[in-house]
């Protein structure tokens, strides 16, 4: 019996040795973190202002695309958060450590929303996250947004606006989350023929916070793609007039061009900007254009008319037409010279004929010279008028400012 108790005691106190290496061993970090994790504060921190402050130290901006069809900016977003979480706090004289990581599912992390984005999803950016002794977490989050910014185009392709990105996260009633925002870089400004060319946060109110991204378009592919190729069709219908009024060599040339820049435009359909509020000028210069080259076919062809004939369409014939050779060679050979009286009758028709075609002759030149000067004065017009156009429409793309209200979404 005296054996049986002894036995119990040994074991007895062998559990006791057991139970005090246990506790020792949970001093480690990792023992620190599963007893932060079986508490499970997966709700947020709640003070007596039932509100809670998210510091977001650092933002890196980057714009991914700019949709000017459907008037979208298409950004990517990475931002550090900072919260305090007082539960969480633990004592570093029983945990002699300043730092733990936590698996982010373990606990409550902030959501951050894009107030004016159509589609806008957050992700971790790594599935654990520091909590430091004082109860202070630290993170960081993926924002990926497609942000509704009616873009100014009304300069394009010198087009340069500014759209927000306004940040913030949930609360209601005086109850939820408060950002405060303070710095923002910019990574990998240039992307497809939009650049970004600076961002800065700024305030309308302590809780309306915004990322401003000023954009601009780098001009030199829609230059080439789309201005260029108007201002060569031009000038090409410009150099056409050296071709002469006669022959219709001009007005075949011209209705060429004309169905080119047509086709032009067919094929830019899908590539011109949308419409918005701020239309894109560039589509009336191509309307513009269009109607140069219409009208300036259309003098060729009423000038040609009136070299030939001296008279518009339908209003103005020909006069005194003169008989074919064929019909006067028919007309000689079929008269019999049997006298002096005769001969002088034939010879005073092969005058008056010869006198009909030399007036005919005139009369054509007098309506080929006066056709050649207003053709003339015609070309200096349109070269003179279509110069001061290019380089006022250029002069509007690249000064004029179009004002868009960007704060639409905030009411």
């Amino acid at each position: 019996m005296l054996r049986f108790v002894r036995n119990w005691k040994a074991l007895f106190l062998l559990s006791l040795l057991t139970v005090g290496c246990g506790d020792a061993v949970c001093t480690s970090r990792r023992c620190l973190a599963e007893m932060l994790i079986k508490k499970g504060l997966l709700s947020q921190p709640q003070t007596d202002y039932c509100s809670n402050v998210i510091r977001v130290p650092f933002i890196e901006y980057q714009t991914l695309a700019v949709n000017t069809k459907d008037l979208r900016l298409i950004s990517r977003l990475q931002a550090d958060i900072v919260w305090l979480d007082p539960e969480l706090k633990w004592n570093t004289s029983e945990y002699n450590y300043e730092y733990v990581v936590l698996p982010v599912g373990k606990v409550w992390t902030p959501e951050i929303l894009v107030t004016n984005g159509i589609v806008s999803t957050m992700k971790h950016r790594s599935k654990d996250l520091i909590v430091q002794s004082d109860g202070i977490l630290r993170h960081s989050v993926i924002i990926n947004a497609e942000v509704n910014c009616e873009v100014n185009l009304f300069n394009y392709p010198f087009a340069f606006d500014s759209c927000p990105v306004a940040i913030q996260s949930w609360s209601d009633g005086g109850c939820g989350s408060y950002l405060i925002l303070e710095r923002v870089y910019s990574a990998d400004g240039s992307q497809g023929d939009w650049k970004t060319e600076s961002v800065e946060i700024q305030n309308l109110t302590d809780v309306r916070q915004y990322i401003l991204v000023n954009l601009s378009i780098k001009p030199t592919n829609p230059f080439v793609t789309l201005l260029m190729p108007s201002l060569l069709i031009l000038l090409a219908d410009m150099v056409s007039f050296a071709l002469p009024l006669e022959g219709g060599e001009r007005n075949g040339f011209k209705v060429t061009l004309v169905l080119s820049f047509t086709v032009f435009l067919n094929i830019l359909n899908d590539i011109l900007p949308g419409d918005s509020s701020c239309s894109p000028i560039i589509r009336t210069h191509f309307c513009i254009c269009l109607v140069l080259l219409v009208f300036s076919m259309l003098v060729s062809l009423v000038l040609t008319r009136l070299a030939r004939d001296g008279g518009l369409i339908f209003c103005c014939g020909s006069k005194g037409t003169v008989p074919d050779n064929t019909e006067v060679k028919a007309d000689v050979s079929v008269v019999q010279i049997s006298s002096p009286e005769e001969d002088g009758r034939m010879l005073k028709r092969v005058v008056n004929f010869l006198e009909a075609v030399d007036a005919d002759t005139l009369k054509k030149d007098r309506h080929l010279k006066f056709a050649n000067n207003l053709d003339k004065a015609f070309f200096w017009f349109y070269s003179i008028g279509g110069t001061v156009y290019f380089i006022a429409m250029i002069t509007v793309m690249v000064k004029y400012r179009c004002v868009v209200n960007h704060f639409e979404f905030w009411y």
